[in-house]
């Protein structure tokens, strides 16, 4: 019996971690299509703590359980918060158990990626657009699948197939700078120092390596760019070694989310998991969740097949997909209230 041709639209966590148990369970004709030239066409982010429970048990599924431990910082469990205009510790929470140590992003994806078939992803050939059975490629060529996975994150070409929902943007702007300063690092633990005062938050994070990244978060408009000044402007009544975080170059991440509930009807042929089908704000859970989501459908699709294993999934994915999308809003809102925007 020839194996169903499986198609799964980005090779970012949730996609590969779908490959590679696919894979484990005897699905040959499985093609990831990535439209970035390569592993290294761009940097992958900063850290991920998998949880017990979700990220973790997508990582046993794929069998690679034991080599993630082996790259996983559990140190990196270690959160300090620190009062802003002092930059005194105020709570302290010492990295103990193993709920959800650090990996970074990039770590975790090469180890996917080098656990896959030869040739299993098809780099510089991104998809398009979908159909139930077909891909429409960004060459413009199409081809046709027993199953097309979008996997293709906030801004998914694939989810048009099932569903006329667009990412919004949340009203919030995260601005990203990375350091190397020993003194940030002394500052930040081995894990992830927060601070935050009258609806401005800064966190930094310690990646492998020592490398820092940091964020600062406020409400703002969609299209504001600070420069250096400006934002350290916001944040002048907050301690030097804090502002030190702001300094250097500025990477704007405005925050988009996917209406809640997001769901759709069942369409054989084609399904979505992580952010192309609960795009959230990122507090800790979306690559846990995609992750869980690729582990599901995957396993669920092993034991039922094709057409009622995605009917399976999907009736579990989508009311655990609300639950996140719900507490991830109340937990950015309780972040960063809703208050005039600042910029």
């Amino acid at each position: 019996m020839t194996s169903p041709r499986i198609a799964i639209a980005g090779a970012g966590l949730g996609g590969l971690t779908c490959a590679r148990v696919l894979q484990l369970h005897g699905f040959e004709n499985v093609t990831v299509f990535e439209r970035e030239s390569s592993p290294d066409a761009r940097q992958q982010g900063g850290i991920i703590d998998l949880h017990a429970g979700s990220g973790q048990e997508a990582i046993r599924a794929a069998g690679l359980f034991d080599e993630w431990r082996a790259l996983a910082r559990f140190e990196g469990q270690e959160q300090r918060k620190v009062d802003p205009a002092t930059a005194e510790l105020i709570e302290h929470e010492p990295p103990e158990g193993d709920f959800r140590p650090e990996i970074d992003r990039g770590q975790l994806r090469k180890l996917l990626l080098d656990s896959l078939a030869p040739g299993t992803v098809r780099w510089g050939l991104g998809v398009g657009a979908a159909r139930p059975g077909e891909v429409t490629f960004l060459d413009g060529s199409t081809a046709t699948f027993d199953l097309v996975i979008g996997a293709d994150g906030a801004w998914s070409r694939v989810r048009g197939a099932v569903s006329p929902a667009t990412p919004q943007y949340t009203g919030v702007m995260f601005v990203e700078t990375r350091h190397d300063d020993e003194q940030l690092l002394g500052l930040t633990g081995q894990g992830t120092m927060v601070a935050d005062d009258d609806g401005l938050m800064l966190w930094a994070q310690r990646n492998s390596g020592n490398h820092l990244r940091a964020y600062a978060c406020m409400r703002a408009d969609e299209d504001w760019r600070p420069s250096n000044a400006e934002l350290l402007e916001l944040y002048a009544d907050w301690h030097p070694s804090l502002r030190a975080f702001l300094t250097g170059e500025l990477i704007h991440r405005p925050l988009y989310a996917l209406p809640v509930p997001h769901t759709w009807e069942h369409t054989p042929g084609v399904t979505l998991l992580g952010d192309a089908a609960h795009l959230m704000p990122p507090l800790g859970v979306g690559a846990n969740l995609a992750m869980e989501d690729a582990a599901d459908l995957a396993l669920a699709i092993a034991e039922h097949g094709i057409r009622e294993g995605v009917r399976a999934y999907e009736s579990v994915m989508l009311p655990r997909a609300i639950d996140a999308q719900e507490r991830t809003n109340a937990g950015l809102l309780d972040m960063v209230p809703e208050r005039p925007i600042r910029v």
